[in-house]
């Protein structure tokens, strides 16, 4: 199956949650190396890692990166942990919903990220309004890209976001709803609140769910 297309633009709301003092930092699936291209400005005497499933995009990704290696992170031997244990912030710029099973991987990062580091991450939201609306009338097919990116493994909302970090020994220390403009939403916000209610739960807390399009969060090892 062939990988989301490699870009060269960088999540500006991503890069404002990686600490500034980072100083060695991995991202796991770095694509074409945008986001290391822009916390190079930020923090240029960094040491920063790029991870890739795609051996074309961890080439592309050499141009920004310190080192930039083709590997699949769910894959890796013990060596892998024992050499990056040193990395004080691990980056998953839409990678986790990628991964058969991000549980085991974020539990390997819990026992290796030093005392002070930190996640961050982008994942897509799959209570957003579109695929609530999309699942009502039975159109739930894939995509080569977006929410509905047939190479996503696994779906997560707010709620289930923040349990499976802290099922894997971390906690959300920040986090940012990213919401864009798209007034076609209007027509079924106001619906979906109504379905929530019925079901027996604030309709306010419902709809608030279904707005961002993704979710980033800064987790920190409890």
């Amino acid at each position: 199956m062939e990988q989301t297309p490699a870009h060269e633009q960088h999540n500006p709301d991503l890069l404002k949650l990686i600490p500034s003092k980072s100083a060695k930092l991995i991202e796991i699936g770095c694509s074409s190396g945008a986001l290391a291209r822009e916390f190079k400005k930020i923090a240029p005497d960094c040491h920063y890692i790029g991870i890739e499933i795609d051996p074309g995009y961890a080439e592309l990704a050499r141009r920004y990166c310190d080192e930039s290696f083709n590997l699949d992170i769910e894959n890796v031997d013990n060596t892998f942990w024992e050499k990056h244990s040193d990395r004080d912030c691990w980056i998953f710029g839409d990678t986790l919903e990628h991964l058969k099973d991000p549980w085991l991987v974020l539990k390997k990062i819990r026992g290796v990220i030093p005392s002070g580091g930190s996640i961050v991450v982008c994942i897509p939201n799959a209570q957003h309004w579109s695929l609530i609306v999309k699942l009502i009338i039975g159109d739930f097919r894939y995509q080569d890209s977006g929410l509905l990116d047939r190479t996503h493994l696994r779906w997560f909302t707010r709620q289930t976001m923040i349990e499976m970090f802290d099922q894997t020994g971390f906690t959300v220390e920040t986090g940012v709803s990213r919401i864009f403009d798209e007034p076609s939403r209007e027509v079924f916000i106001p619906l979906i609140g109504e379905l929530a209610g019925r079901a027996g739960v604030d309709p306010k807390i419902s709809v608030s769910d279904a707005l961002p399009l993704q979710y980033v969060l800064r987790v920190l090892p409890k």
